[in-house]
């Protein structure tokens, strides 16, 4: 591979591949990736050194410094690309900007090449230039204040960190390791056109076009703290949520308020919590975070500490599973893999190259050219694969809908006893005539999938699963682990069963460790990985994001999952892969332990100031909000000198604007309050629109804070097509988010097939194990499969 990107994105993403015995070489201007003089808190980087992140994120790759200048760094790129499967691009080098190097030019010079560019907003579509930042990106997808994060009388708050970067270099993973299925078969390379907006909505919202057009209503329409989410225990910050019902009651009886149960309640949970917060905190407060913790896994009402850099290495479970390990250059603590695998292992921890120390071998290698392709791409590259998918909620479902969308043959399991937690979970009433198949979440995370229902407790549910596992190329599940030791469905059973078959596991806190059997939902995930630690406000306790940890666990479970069946294409032989919800998670915050541990700096949240923009802050504008409230603001981020003039001239050039000391990124983080109160002036009588468009015609990074089911109002997404409309029997039609990625070879279209009905190919896929409709009766009868949730068969 061949890596022609600056930033977190291509370089996470390259770093994941590299992990998995890709040849990366990264290929450099003279003065090198600016990640090489990169640190978060500030620290002073010695010339001639590289920033800590820089080197956990080249770890194993080789560099070559080419000028594009100069032709002999022309040809020596141009060669490595001759010889190479895939590039990975990004704006922000002269080498990468340059005419012979666009991805359009690559891709056309090199047809057996796969190009996958990583830009804003895409390559094509009238936003296509525009100006953007991760603090932007966010606001326009609607993930800063979809899930009601933030105070109701203070502007929301943005996901901390640089998560967004991560989860595009992850998705950009996943999408060459799926593009090369037809690249092996001599298809030609393809052009991968990856949105980093589109990666945002998918990994920061829940759906909430598909659940605004099926509902009428959008999910959360308030902003207020989560009850009790991330609380003050009387010797630090600790998580407590409450996902279910059952656990809210737990909950209550846990805080010693029985009386709080109130099973016929109108209100949700959320709101029931919020009447008794000052209750609940109090409690809380009056207890230490271990008595606390070892209460709440007794009631199984999920918990974690609350993580950041300077306490994350030494939290007991992280301890006993080797999670952090040593970085060969620095010395410092990195993330081990996402990841684990069985029998064989990712490749461990390599030296970052020094800036050019590779371009001597290279320039004078005999490097050989690709042959030309000589197959078609068949728009579909995963056709062929079954997969056996016995995952539920979020993080599982989005790893297997992908594989769906690109071609495999995805069998999604529930019972009727226990449906797909996400049918239970849209607030539709039961009284409703077929209420579980009314969930806008199911719906769009499980379209192209087969349904088939199977009581995995009984003995012929467990014979017909295994019988099932015997034409499956995968098997997926992320239960709590003691889950499938009860029904003795190991990794051995699964070799014994078919010798080549991968099983992808997906606990929340991994297969081992004292976390093993705790309830793990998005919110703690992010609390024990310090995704949270860097959110909110720099006076309160943290907010949970309560939206990435699902997703972005998923990803990389996907990416594990298609190592493994590269490994399976060479050996013929299946492996054990282990994706643990925390270890995704820890790997997209690795950025808060490297910069403890290689430079003493605790990063902390500073509401929507971040380090990569001075300044950056969400701005109220005069506009009503569509709830009637003054709540519309606009995000805007300086991330360079330039834009700062752009800004500058678009406020018409005031005194305090030109002052010489804010020309300087130091200057303006000094004077943050002051830039802050005159944008806030100049914002608050002008409307969203005005602002944005006098902004982006100075060039600034500026964004609209969108309700994430306004985002069919973004002309772009529309030219991408990246909405699909797609019916369904019981719902009618509805609009569905696809994938952040246009594959030049196709496909056109993502959805093929509306989301399973409960059981909906039951009689299909047991015909298919060989049953007769007598057997297949039989089983109905004896309630092994069905079609309607058994405890209320009734309705």
């Amino acid at each position: 591979m061949v890596e022609l990107s600056s930033g977190i994105a291509g370089a996470y993403c390259t770093r994941l591949l590299a992990d998995g015995g890709a040849e990366v070489v990264k290929v450099e201007s003279p003065r090198g990736d600016p990640l090489r003089s990169w640190s978060a808190s500030g620290a002073a980087i010695p010339p001639g050194d590289d920033g800590a992140l820089f080197s956990f994120l080249a770890g194993a790759k080789r560099s070559v410094v080419a000028d594009p200048g100069v032709d002999e760094g022309v040809d020596l790129t141009d060669r490595l690309l001759a010889a190479a499967d895939a590039v990975v691009w990004s704006a922000g080098s002269a080498l990468a900007e340059s005419e012979p190097f666009t991805p359009a030019a690559v891709h056309r010079r090199h047809p057996h090449l796969t190009v996958l560019a990583v830009t804003p907003f895409g390559l094509d579509g009238p936003w296509r230039d525009r100006p953007a930042t991760e603090f932007t990106l966010q606001a326009w997808s609607g993930g800063i204040v979809g899930l009601g994060r933030g105070a109701p009388d203070r502007a929301p708050v943005y996901v901390g960190g640089q998560v967004g970067e991560y989860l595009a270099g992850v998705y950009a993973s996943a999408a060459l390791l799926t593009a090369r299925h037809d690249q092996l078969k001599g298809a030609p390379g393809q052009l991968l056109d990856l949105s980093m907006l589109e990666t945002q909505i998918l990994c920061l919202t829940y759906y909430p076009v598909t659940y605004f057009e099926m509902l009428g209503r959008p999910w959360r329409d308030a902003r207020r703290r989560t009850v009790p989410g991330v609380a003050r225990a009387k010797d630090g910050l600790v998580d407590l949520g409450c996902g279910t019902a059952q656990q809210w009651f737990d909950l209550c009886a846990m805080v010693g308020h029985p009386e709080w149960i109130d099973e016929d309640s109108p209100l949700s949970i959320t709101e029931q919590a919020n009447i008794h917060a000052d209750d609940i905190y109090a409690w809380v407060e009056s207890n230490t975070v271990d008595d606390i913790r070892e209460l709440a896994t007794a009631f199984r009402i999920p918990n974690a500490p609350v993580a950041n850099g300077a306490n994350v290495t030494s939290l007991d479970h992280f301890r006993e599973r080797g999670s952090f390990v040593c970085n060969p250059r620095g010395g410092f603590a990195q993330p081990g893999h996402p990841y684990r695998m069985h029998p064989v292992h990712l490749r461990p921890p390599q030296p970052a190259p020094r800036l050019g120390e590779h371009t001597a071998n290279y320039r004078s290698a005999e490097l050989a050219r690709r042959p030309a392709p000589t197959g078609t791409a068949t728009g579909l590259p995963l056709s062929g694969i079954r997969v056996l998918d016995m995952t539920t909620f979020w993080a599982g479902p989005c790893c297997t809908h992908f594989l769906a969308m690109l071609g495999a043959e995805v069998i999604h399991v529930e019972s009727t006893r226990r449906p797909d937690g996400t049918r239970l979970i849209a607030g539709v009433p039961i009284s409703e005539s077929q209420w579980w198949e009314k969930s806008p979440i199911f719906a769009a995370l499980n379209t192209n999938k087969k349904g088939l229902t199977l009581d995995l407790q009984s003995p012929r549910g467990q014979e017909l699963l295994r019988r099932l596992i015997a034409s499956c190329d995968v098997i997926a599940e992320n239960f709590t682990p003691r889950v499938l030791d009860q029904i003795g469905l190991d990794f051995a059973t699964v070799q014994f069963i078919k010798p080549d078959a991968i099983l992808l596991r997906m606990p929340g806190f991994g297969l081992d460790g004292p976390w093993r059997d705790n309830p793990a939902f998005a919110y703690v995930i992010e609390s024990a990985a310090g995704v949270s630690w860097m959110t909110g406000y720099p006076d309160q306790p943290p907010f949970e994001p309560y939206s990435i940890g699902d997703p972005n666990a998923g990803l990389h479970a996907l990416n594990g999952l298609l190592l493994a069946l590269e490994h399976r294409r060479r050996t013929g032989r299946g492996l054990l892969v282990e994706a643990a919800m925390v270890d995704g998670a820890l790997s997209i915050t690795a950025e808060q332990v490297i910069e403890y541990t290689a430079y003493g700096a605790l990063l902390e949240r500073a509401g929507n100031r971040g380090p990569t923009a001075a300044p950056q802050n969400l701005y109220r504008s005069a506009d009503i909000d569509e709830f009637g409230r003054p709540d519309s603001w606009v995000a805007i981020a300086v991330a360079t000198d330039e834009q700062w003039k752009g800004l500058a001239g678009a406020l018409g050039s005031p005194s305090w604007a030109t002052d010489p000391a804010l020309s300087t990124v130091a200057g303006r983080r000094e004077r943050h309050d002051l830039i802050d109160e005159r944008l806030a002036a100049w914002c608050e009588h002008r409307s969203r629109d005005a602002i944005v468009a006098t902004l982006w015609d100075a060039g600034v990074p500026v964004a609209k804070v969108l309700q994430p089911h306004r985002q069919t109002d973004i002309d772009q997404l529309a030219v991408r097509g990246f909405f699909e409309d797609v019916d369904h029997p019981v719902n009618g039609p509805a609009r569905l988010s696809t994938v952040p990625i246009r594959f030049s070879a196709g496909p056109r279209r993502f959805h093929t097939r509306h989301a399973p009905l409960l059981g909906q190919h039951n009689h299909e896929l047991l015909t298919g194990l060989g049953l007769s409709d007598a057997e297949i009766a039989g089983l109905e009868a004896d309630g092994i499969i069905g079609r309607t949730p058994t405890m209320y068969s009734a309705t």
